[in-house]
């Protein structure tokens, strides 16, 4: 279970002295249990899933993309430089994203489809992340879906 895996990766950055890794595994730990408390109150530490800690780390990774953004307009690079080793950590648990192209031929379908219905934006962008099933960041996915809309 992945959240077993995190407190092994947080045992081993403790011994191994690794001051990014102790901090980003212990912040996303608490983050995971909060939201264990928030959605299943007394017995969260047995019904925690998967899903629910790859959710935490995609919400993680996008706060920190936001604030690597934010630093780097105020000019506080050693922040940046900060957040972006989070970062690093953080994305060893997200699966494989996919690339841009096998993204296109999977929208492709769901587009001429939409289009051809009378579709909004809205209903083709539900069943694109249903598709992709976590593989791409919805940022990616909508940025690809607006192009082959405009384009069709």
């Amino acid at each position: 279970m992945l959240l077993d895996d995190l407190r092994l990766q947080l045992t081993a950055a403790m011994k191994s002295h690794d001051a990014v890794t102790v901090e980003t595994v212990r912040f996303l730990l608490a983050a995971v249990r909060n939201l264990a408390i928030d959605k299943y109150g007394a017995s969260c530490e047995t019904k925690v899933t998967d899903g629910d800690v790859l959710d935490v780390i995609k919400k993680q990774v996008k706060t920190h993309n936001e604030s690597v953004d934010v630093f780097t307009k105020a000019g506080r690079m050693e922040l940046v430089k900060k957040e972006k080793d989070q970062l690093v950590v953080l994305e060893t648990y997200l699966p494989k994203q996919m690339p841009d192209e096998e993204l296109v031929k999977l929208l492709e379908p769901i587009v001429k489809e939409g289009l051809s219905s009378g579709q909004d934006f809205g209903p083709m962008m539900g069943k694109a992340m249903a598709k992709v099933g976590g593989q791409a960041d919805g940022g990616r996915v909508s940025m690809i879906l607006k192009q082959l809309m405009s384009s069709k």
